[in-house]
């Protein structure tokens, strides 16, 4: 009986503690979503070099002002590999794809994310997608597709291309991300370094192609405040943290709310209604985050060891990392 009762504890326990994670790593994609509204409305639309710059680089330097822990042996040519995928290829098609595209066709390409980090992580990390995970993926990519496509012709080609080019560019970036932080490496540290090192390869292709940094004006200001520090800072670290305590594939569904919460803001400062279509999409969405749940078989995965560190990437000692700590 007593071990009965301990191992309901256990399970409840284990599914209160990977709510937690969903709750936090949710909090990505939902700034990511207010992102687009507050880069349109609010910042300068011919200075997209500069604007990913000014996003990244400035939320690099808070994080590693919190950690203050540099990169260690092999993190230093890490970092410099995923701030190239994750910040800056990543943040310049994204740009482009949105300049070239509706958002309904960039946003429903980027929803496809889910389906590719479910097979590069099985490529790179064995980590097998169960028939949950691609179900999830399936109904939330068609309760995208209900809510944003407009049948709108004209389709750009390379408007096309770069969506799907930043898709699986960031796609493969964070699973590369997750297989690099299983070494033990601080969360918010690795993503400081990554953040830093894409804001500093982004500023002197800025300064070369765009000339000098663009005037800001106050609102402007407060604009990129809100970007550096909520839509990437916190987002990001909120992002890799989930990826580090919850399977691939549910970080990815997680990622769905991201067009989600683009629809939903909409609504409510720009007076738009929503339609019938637009709210069963809205419900398909949901239900295939909710579907992609962490299961008792992909807890117990994602709960195994982690690989020994090497001995260049093993953890700074306590005084060092104690900043850096998430929890």
């Amino acid at each position: 009986m007593h071990n009965i009762i301990a191992s309901r504890e256990g399970i409840v326990s284990s599914v209160e503690a990977n709510a937690r994670w969903i709750a936090l790593t949710a909090v990505a994609p939902v700034a990511w979503g207010t992102n687009y509204y507050v880069t349109h409305e609010f910042l300068p639309p011919d200075s997209p070099l500069y604007g990913a710059a000014l996003r990244a680089l400035p939320a690099g330097l808070v994080l590693l002002a919190l950690c203050r822990q540099r990169p260690r042996g092999a993190w230093w040519w890490r970092s410099a590999v995923l701030g190239l995928l994750n910040v800056s290829v990543f943040f310049v098609l994204v740009y482009a794809a949105s300049q070239l595209l509706p958002t309904s066709i960039a946003s429903t390409v980027m929803a496809v994310s889910p389906l590719a980090m479910m097979l590069i992580a099985w490529a790179l990390m064995s980590e097998r997608p169960g028939l949950t995970h691609l179900a999830g993926a399936a109904i939330g990519l068609g309760g995208v597709c209900l809510m944003l496509l407009t049948g709108a012709g004209g389709v750009s080609v390379p408007g096309v291309l770069a969506s799907a080019a930043a898709m699986l560019v960031s796609a493969f970036g964070h699973i590369l991300t997750k297989r690099w932080n299983n070494t033990g490496t601080d969360v918010l540290a690795s993503t400081a370094w990554q953040l830093t090192a894409g804001g500093l390869f982004l500023l002197p292709v800025a300064a070369a192609v765009e000339g000098p940094p663009p005037a800001l004006s106050s609102s402007a200001l407060l604009a990129f405040g809100y970007v550096t520090l909520v839509a990437t800072a916190l987002a990001f670290a909120a992002w890799f943290t989930g990826l580090r305590h919850l399977p691939s594939g549910t970080v990815g569904l997680i990622g769905l709310l991201n067009p989600v919460t683009g629809v939903l803001l909409g609504t409510a400062l720009a007076g738009e209604v929503l339609t019938v279509r637009q709210l069963c999409g809205l419900a398909l969405v949901l239900a295939g985050v909710v579907l992609g749940r962490p299961t008792r078989a992909s807890r117990r995965d994602t709960g195994r060891a982690a690989p020994r560190p090497t001995p260049d990437e093993r953890p700074a000692p306590a005084h060092e990392s104690a900043a850096c700590d998430p929890r």
